[in-house]
């Protein structure tokens, strides 16, 4: 006998797609025990229970070394400081509120991060502070002693700054050998400038700061195998260099991608990708770009876009941009160049890399 139904109803209605797109949450618990199964009640089944017998005061069982992989709350404080010697403050805060061993080995990085802190106030003048770079040193070295990378590379560059090239090298082979891409890429750098060059040890050092992905040390490699510094000239590894430090957001390298492009060195030749990243830079403030890019939308006939450039570019001090601005100027109306010196006066450079 068919089963009957209340009025307006159908079994089509207690079926459900899972997961229901009109639920809160896209998982739901499944039952164990369903009620019924084709209109028939199931009985419930109680699981059967299993006796384990343990001798009396038997020991409690020891973690082998398996158990205890991925257990990092054991990390001896030493290893804990060189992971995270290259945090940033954030980052250092979180890694604290892990455990309490985590908490009690960071204590000394998180003490550099004040003294790392102090010291870019003491070297810019900021935060009520006077510029005065020997008290920002000495903040800096208590920041490189507790283990902070980022210290370390502060300080290396006030060495360099004052001279003191060979006690910079020390702090950025520190930092450097810690794993920090600033400080191989510092490092790499003054093996480059230092007499006689250690092309070498250069070339080592910022290959590893690239491939770690610091856009800083990819467009400086990009350098060195365009002109041949270290390695043999690549114009195509130079080019693939150049183009992944200008999508990292480095305004130099976005220039020289553009340059790469405008004359097919190591890309094919496209004025469409050169005008693009001539663009980019521009706006993020490259003087250069600024003017390139207004010889490109002046050759478009685009005459208002090009005087704006030409304008920001005269005021970064290209003197021939300036030229090429004012003969452009007696061109235009009086209205025109009002409108072209109001639009460079609110103008604002996009954030980026330099």
């Amino acid at each position: 006998m068919r089963p009957h139904y209340p009025r307006r109803y159908s079994p089509a209605m207690n079926q459900k797609t899972w997961p229901n797109s009109q639920d809160s949450s896209h998982y739901t618990a499944l039952s164990f025990y369903p009620k019924h199964h084709n209109n028939r009640p199931l009985k419930r089944v109680t699981p059967t229970r299993r006796w384990v017998w343990l001798p009396k005061n038997s020991p409690t069982p020891q973690r082998g070394p398996s158990d205890q992989t991925g257990d990092f709350t054991m990390l001896p404080n030493d290893v804990m400081i060189k992971i995270a010697g290259s945090f940033n403050q954030p980052t250092l805060q979180a890694a604290s509120l892990v455990c309490r061993a985590w908490n009690d080995a960071l204590r000394p990085l998180c003490q550099a991060m004040f003294f790392l802190a102090r010291g870019k106030k003491l070297k810019h003048g900021r935060g009520g502070f006077e510029v005065n770079y020997e008290e920002a040193l000495k903040n800096f070295l208590k920041g490189a002693a507790r283990g902070s990378t980022l210290a370390m590379v502060d300080a290396g560059l006030l060495y360099w700054d004052m001279g003191k090239k060979e006690e910079g090298m020390k702090l950025y082979e520190r930092a450097a050998e810690l794993g920090h891409p600033a400080g191989q890429c510092n490092l790499g750098l003054s093996y480059l400038q230092v007499e006689p060059p250690n092309m070498k040890e250069a070339v080592k050092w910022i290959y590893k700061s690239a491939n770690s992905g610091f856009v800083r040390a990819q467009y400086q490699l990009a350098l060195c195998l365009q002109h041949g510094r270290g390695f043999e000239r690549d114009a195509c590894e130079a080019a693939k260099w150049y183009i992944k430090a200008s999508e990292g957001g480095y305004v130099r390298a976005m220039f020289n991608t553009s340059l790469c492009y405008q004359v097919g060195d190591g890309v094919a030749q496209s004025y469409q990708q050169s005008k693009r990243w001539m663009k980019r830079a521009a706006d993020r403030g490259h003087s250069k770009a600024q003017f390139e890019h207004a010889l490109y939308l002046f050759a478009e006939g685009n005459m208002m876009a090009a005087a704006v450039y030409l304008e920001l570019a005269t005021r970064a001090g290209e003197t021939a941009a300036g030229h090429v601005r004012t003969a452009l100027f007696e061109q235009m109306s009086p209205a025109s160049q009002e409108r072209t010196i109001q639009i460079a006066n609110n103008w604002r450079a996009l954030p980026a890399l330099h």
